[in-house]
């Protein structure tokens, strides 16, 4: 951009190209273009993140048999209103490189969304619920950033979060979109 300034001394017309006022509003440009957040950036996929309970009610326990890993869960929904979706293959991570990648066949109809739990159980599309067959809690407690992506390795949703900042009602649950 190279803007142009027409001044006059005493009769005699004087053009200056005014290159540092381009630069600054170029500059401011690109400023507003890179200050926007890539929280809850907007990806081609229909797949987003609904919602995710962090932290299991009760006091955390990690044993299969008693504990409550079973309580944390990430709610994933398909945000398309024609396309079924396929879950198998899609991969889940967290900050600290904890993953997770569906395993078999779970399709999500237009609407439709899934609770990948902590812990065991049985994969079930009537009680939409995927479990991630692992005991150790995945989400941390106080903050954590939590990814998705396509069997591609696409990019589909990402989201962050910090209990002080982002769980108003202090009760481990976070909805987006």
């Amino acid at each position: 951009m190279l803007l142009l300034l027409i001044t006059t001394i005493e009769g005699d017309f004087i053009l200056r190209t005014h290159a540092a006022i381009a630069a600054v509003l170029t500059a401011g440009t690109l400023a507003a273009l890179t200050a926007l957040p890539a929280q809850g950036a907007e990806y081609s996929s229909a797949l987003k993140f609904r919602g995710i309970q962090y932290d299991a009610p009760g006091t955390d326990s990690n044993k299969c048999s008693s504990g409550n890993t079973r309580e944390e869960y990430l709610t994933v929904k398909n945000y398309s209103s024609t396309t079924t979706v396929n879950l198998r293959g899609y991969v889940v991570k967290d900050a600290a490189g904890n993953r997770f990648t569906f395993p078999a066949n779970h399709y999500l109809q237009p609407g439709d969304y899934v609770r990948l739990r902590g812990g065991n159980g049985t994969e079930s599309d009537a009680k939409n619920v995927v479990y991630r067959d692992n005991c150790n809690f995945m989400w941390n407690n106080d903050k954590d950033t939590i990814y998705l992506y396509e069997p591609s390795g696409a990019r589909a949703d990402v989201h962050s979060y910090t209990k002080s900042k982002d769980d108003r009602d202090g009760n481990g649950y976070i909805t987006y979109h």
